[in-house]
């Protein structure tokens, strides 16, 4: 592990200190903004043919309704390909591990959000707020929901006990919430435009993530046992 300025030594941390160029910092490498990319065209075009299959207008307007349902069925297949694949990349591993933690400060993130209190003082963060983290978890289970319940309606039959009625209800149902959640991931986007930047260049400005991910940077540079006063604690 390399040494952080001012220090003589490699620091032992779990990561090496964002890299920096001309006041910006990485926040997403190349693989981590491939398979978020791959990921949300794959996402968009199951969406999109699912809309013409379920929409009478659009269904008339389309047409080729068996070739939509082939490429609807295909690209949800495919959905966790980026992701299973960006488990080869380092950068990609040491993100979701930041995902699937929470600390303490995660807590205060999620209070201030359900009082409605918006300063960044009220909301600390690391790399990933509280509610990056949930969306994370929850847009995985619900790929997963979609696939299981996709495939037993591709194969009717392969569970019998599972009727084809009850899959079609549960894959609609969470379909219509992973849009609703899409359409506010994409809001917060885009009232973001740093965040937009991060994900679209890898890099973001020092300022912005001192504001808004303050423990961030903290995480990167504590030593693993966490004596340094300075920074923040282990992630629970």
């Amino acid at each position: 592990m390399t040494s952080t300025v001012g220090s003589k030594g490699r620091t032992g941390a779990v990561a090496p200190p964002p890299p920096e160029r001309s006041g910006r910092i990485l926040r997403f490498s190349r693989a981590e903004r491939l398979v978020h990319r791959t990921t949300g065209w794959l996402m968009l075009l199951c969406l999109a043919t699912a809309a013409c299959l379920y929409v009478a207008p659009l269904a008339q307007l389309v047409g080729r309704r068996h070739l939509v349902a082939t490429v609807h069925e295909w690209s949800g297949i495919l959905l966790p390909v980026p992701f299973l694949v960006g488990l080869a990349s380092p950068s990609f591993r040491a993100g979701l591990r930041r995902l699937n933690r929470f600390a303490v400060y995660d807590r205060q993130w999620l209070r201030a959000v359900l009082r409605r209190v918006t300063s960044p003082a009220a909301r600390p963060a690391g790399k990933f707020n509280a509610g990056q983290k949930l969306y994370a978890g929850w847009i995985a289970g619900a790929v997963l929901v979609m696939m299981c319940t996709g495939l037993l309606m591709w194969f009717t039959g392969v569970l019998q006990p599972i009727s084809r009625t009850s899959a079609i209800f549960v894959h609609d149902v969470v379909a219509w919430a992973v849009v609703l959640v899409l359409i506010g991931h994409i809001r917060m986007a885009y009232r973001d435009p740093q965040a937009r930047r991060g994900m679209r260049t890898g890099f973001v400005e020092r300022e912005w993530a001192r504001t808004w991910h303050p423990h961030w940077l903290e995480e990167d540079r504590s030593p693993p046992n966490g004596t340094d006063s300075g920074a923040a604690g282990p992630e629970r």
